[in-house]
């Protein structure tokens, strides 16, 4: 494919993810400054607080920003595009360049709620074979609704934060009662979140056409999760401690308006789901999102978002169907992104079968689930505008030992 990446006055690298198509926001500080919202591009991060003068970007969050709408998402993008592409504002943007090499990035929303969902097909139905092997893989009502759990919120943190292995009560179906300790089935989830800008009415629900109204961008997301605490405390209502110790989202949040490029049409869906959820005769959000999943530097597992059988939408539909609102700096997750084949798993218990199959690396280690030391990396990559691609940035996270 040729690429034509739309003229620029700066010194692209010609690869870059972070082109003029792209332009993701994210908060960082340099040394002896104070956190503010930045713009990628390249190599560079614009200072916006600097560049524009403006206020709500040197707030050290981007909710401020979000909340003013997408009118005013439009206008800034559109600032910045003209910014980037004439050579007679070079001037006035090039002193409010960083190199991204000198910045720290922190997270870059405060985050109001955080709800995680369960939506690529091929994850449930391996968890299915694996968990309820004389049963049918799908619960009966996966494949009308988007199912879901709320998070804890207050340990969505940022790239590259220490992952501290959770402590808590465990049973192996050999045991005979349970026992306190580290978790031994630390695992992954590779997912792509979705980050509201415009918040909504109590009792209001957000229909599928308002999605681009509410929802300001993507970014990634590493749930990470102790199986071993999950699978003891689950029942009945779901997952708890085995989750809400870390949830990692990428620095960068990647706006809609880069996606459009992206957007495909998701799988299809039998039965066709209730009116809110019915996207089949209009325009749905299926986004074709490359995903690389690496341990220790190498790539364990490339899982396709494309195939997600419930698309962001429709997921944002469901979780207001019963009147519950939006706020600014809510985050959902899509839930583990998982393809058919075995290196498009995108958790280590499906990599390893429930730990009956181990993976093994190219040194000629095995793993099953995660080890002390081990490093996490998460990256995503989308279609751009122009032939170009667009980059998320990626989530890390070493294991660290419990305390």
């Amino acid at each position: 494919m040729t690429t034509t990446a739309p003229p620029t006055w700066l010194d692209l690298p010609a690869d870059t993810g972070f082109g003029v198509g792209n332009l993701p926001y994210g908060v960082f500080s340099t040394p002896g400054t104070g956190r503010r919202t930045g713009v990628a591009i390249g190599d560079l991060v614009l200072d916006l607080a600097a560049a524009t003068g403006d206020g709500v970007h040197a707030t050290g969050s981007l909710n401020a920003f979000l909340a003013r709408g997408p009118e005013a998402w439009r206008e800034l993008r559109a600032q910045l595009t003209a910014w980037f592409t004439d050579d007679g504002h070079r001037g006035t943007v090039a002193p409010h360049l960083v190199p991204r090499s000198q910045v720290t990035m922190h997270l870059p929303v405060e985050v109001a709620d955080y709800v995680d969902f369960y939506s690529s097909q091929h994850h449930a139905e391996n968890l299915g074979r694996m968990f309820r092997p004389d049963s049918e893989p799908l619960t009966p009502n996966w494949k009308h609704l988007p199912i879901g759990y709320h998070g804890r919120a207050g340990t969505v943190q940022v790239s590259g934060t220490p992952v501290l292995r959770p402590s808590g009560q465990r049973k192996a179906p050999t045991d005979d009662a349970p026992t306190f300790g580290p978790s031994q089935r630390l695992d992954i989830e590779a997912e792509i979140g979705f980050v509201v800008g415009t918040p909504s009415e109590p009792g209001t629900r957000v229909p599928l056409s308002a999605f681009p109204d509410h929802v300001f961008g993507a970014c990634v997301v590493n749930d990470w999760s102790a199986r071993d605490l999950q699978s003891w405390e689950y029942v009945p209502l779901g997952p708890f401690l085995g989750k809400s110790f870390l949830t990692s989202v990428s620095p960068w949040v990647v706006p809609l308006a880069a996606l459009e490029a992206a957007r495909v049409t998701p799988p299809a869906r039998d039965p066709r789901p209730l009116p809110y959820l019915d996207d089949t005769d209009g325009e749905p959000w299926g986004l074709d999102i490359a995903i690389e999943v690496r341990l220790n530097g190498e790539i364990v597992s490339c899982p396709p978002f494309d195939l997600m059988y419930w698309t962001p939408a429709q997921q944002l539909a469901h979780m207001t169907v019963n009147g519950a609102s939006l706020r600014t700096g809510d985050l959902y997750a899509s839930g583990t992104v998982s393809g058919p084949q075995a290196d498009q798993r995108g958790s280590f218990i499906e990599l390893s079968w429930g730990g009956k199959e181990p993976l093994r690396l190219p040194d000629g280690t095995t793993r099953t689930f995660l080890e002390d030391g081990d490093l996490v990396t998460i990256t995503a990559t989308a279609p751009g505008p122009h032939g170009t691609r667009i980059a998320f940035g990626d989530v890390t996270g070493r294991i660290e030992p419990a305390r």
